[in-house]
């Protein structure tokens, strides 16, 4: 380093950088006297450090130590990193970029997106960095008061000063690194998973609980809820900073609206149709529907259906619905679309068209009522999110092996239970699985005796059916949400094809049975086409005796 002759013995060598000199009526570049905005002094503190290697002649002056409480003899870069705010707002400004770069490929890769992962973007850095630019300025003012007033180090030692710097940077390389690849980036991959959709916030524990027990429980929940494309990335952003917001201020609605319900349902043909779509044939498939009886030995009867699937040009459910040519729209009376009162049916095909209404309905008050096309969610709406009411609920149990069907009375007695009103998860935790074990002791003390093990298995099969369906606290009970799919336990089908639905010359949409499934038996203790299958005793083997 060049020393010049006028540096003496006992002289200190400083840099002094020349910031502009502004009167008291003109300060408005910086918020106070010779310091600069927030904006420039992370700028500022890059450019002090190639600047204070380069000596200028105008840059060197001596100073002797005593003069040295004025900051002016200070480099700009030593007043910013002597105050323990200003290295914390630089640390945070740099955390904020970089971890920002971290997230970045995850934000601009297409379909497969998170709305909860724009928090962290456009929510959570961005308060970060602004933050970090907020507390450089107010750390160097308190630094240049320090100094000015004597505080802390009386003479500038450039070396110390530069190590101070050294490892300032040094942590703060370090911990950003490890923030942004076991952080940042981990914290956003876990954002796209079903554990953080419905585990971490609590809002959607219900159709977490479902999600887990359907078709789809590997999949994620970006997946079928996060459109493709640009305006998909936007929606979610604005959906995950909506549902922050809401989540932050309790003001989420209460039972939680299905997508369906709310509008903000992806359309099935960017979603449902990546991997099923109603033009492919899909044939017949065979549905047993077990039945078990309010009785003493749960008699159980079974119902065989011959499912006429179809698609494409066979016809059949898919293809009647949804196959070539044909469009059907349809007016809703309810937000969750279980009252229909038009419809209108149009195929392009050979250009037939019918328009179909309730007898109660008029032109004028269909055209007011919203109107929706037809597409898979309109049947299938609850392809992964379904709940049971409780009859049906024991009936599956009890068919899975999950509850012994020897137990007396074990059917009805599960269902009294499992409609009983509690408050609280917590009460029919605490309730429960008492009521099912104190029938048992007082009615059949010796079955008790002998069987108390499947009698607590079967208490806690049916916690877990009530833990799965009902939800107190968001309001969250038995039938909250119906499934379209089927007529058995709620309308479904016959939203339209119920007989009421008619043309203008009396023709109404048909309510034949044998239009979407065969009747192989009904309700038939034994069904002998199950035996001819050959799968009547595979069936009853999966029954816990």
């Amino acid at each position: 380093m060049l020393v010049p002759p006028s540096c003496k013995p006992g002289k200190l060598l400083t840099l002094n950088l020349d910031f502009p000199r502004i009167s008291n009526t003109q300060r408005d570049w910086f918020p106070t006297k010779d310091m600069p905005t927030a904006g420039s002094l992370s700028f500022l503190l890059v450019v002090a450090l190639f600047a204070s290697s380069i000596h200028s002649p105008r840059s060197l002056s001596t100073v002797p130590p005593a003069s040295m409480n004025s900051t002016s003899d200070r480099p700009a870069w030593f007043v910013l990193t002597r105050h323990w705010l200003s290295l914390l707002g630089a640390a945070l400004v740099a955390t904020a970029l970089i971890s920002w770069l971290f997230v970045l490929p995850l934000q601009i890769r297409g379909h497969v997106d998170n709305p909860y992962a724009g928090i962290v973007v456009f929510l959570v850095l961005p308060i970060l960095f602004f933050a970090g630019l907020a507390l450089i300025p107010i750390g160097f003012y308190l630094s240049r008061r320090g100094i000015q007033k004597g505080f802390g180090e009386t003479v500038f030692d450039r070396k110390a000063a530069l190590h101070r710097l050294i490892w300032f940077f040094a942590l703060t390389t370090l911990a950003n690194v490890l923030i942004g690849t076991q952080v940042t980036y981990r914290a956003v991959t876990h954002m796209e998973t079903p554990q953080f959709c419905g585990g971490t916030c609590h809002t959607m524990s219900p159709e977490f609980a479902a999600f887990r027990n359907s078709p789809h429980s590997r999949l994620e929940c970006v997946e079928c809820h996060v459109a493709p494309g640009a305006a998909g990335w936007v929606a979610s952003k604005t959906s995950g900073i909506r549902q922050l917001v809401e989540t932050v201020m309790n003001s989420y609605p209460r039972p939680i609206p299905s997508a369906l319900e709310s509008n903000r349902l992806v359309p099935a043909s960017e979603t449902c149709e990546t991997c099923h779509w109603p033009q492919k044939f899909a044939g017949v498939t065979l549905r047993v529907i077990n039945k078990y009886a309010e009785d003493e030995t749960n008699t159980r009867t079974q119902t065989v259906l011959m499912m006429r699937v179809g698609g494409n040009k066979i016809g059949g459910i898919h293809g009647a619905h949804l196959g070539p040519g044909v469009h059907i729209r349809f007016a809703v009376a309810d937000p969750a679309r279980q009252a229909i009162p038009w419809i209108e049916y149009r195929n392009t095909k050979n250009g037939e068209i019918k328009t179909f209404a309730i007898s109660d309905s008029t032109p004028d008050s269909a055209k007011a009522l919203p109107k929706y096309d037809m597409q898979c969610v309109d049947c299938h709406n609850r392809p992964t999110h379904s709940f049971e009411l409780p009859d049906r609920a024991m009936d599956n149990a009890l068919a899975r092996g999950d509850i012994a069907v020897t137990l007396p009375y074990i059917k009805k007695r599960g269902v009294e239970v499992l409609k009983v009103g509690y408050q609280t998860r917590e009460e029919a935790a605490a309730k429960l699985p008492g009521a099912i074990v104190g029938f048992y002791q007082q009615n059949y003390a010796d079955l008790y005796a002998a069987r108390s093990q499947d009698i607590s298995q079967a208490s806690q099969s049916i916690l877990e059916i009530y833990n799965r369906n009902v939800f107190p606290d968001l309001k969250v009970m038995w039938g909250t949400y119906p499934n379209n799919l089927g007529h058995m336990d709620f309308p479904g089908c016959f939203r339209c094809h119920d007989g009421s639905h008619t043309t203008a010359d009396g023709n109404a949409i048909t309510q034949d049975c044998s239009t979407c499934h065969e009747p192989l038996a009904m309700d038939e203790a034994s069904p002998e086409i199950l035996k001819t299958l050959g799968i009547a005793e595979q069936i009853s083997k999966v029954q816990k005796q």
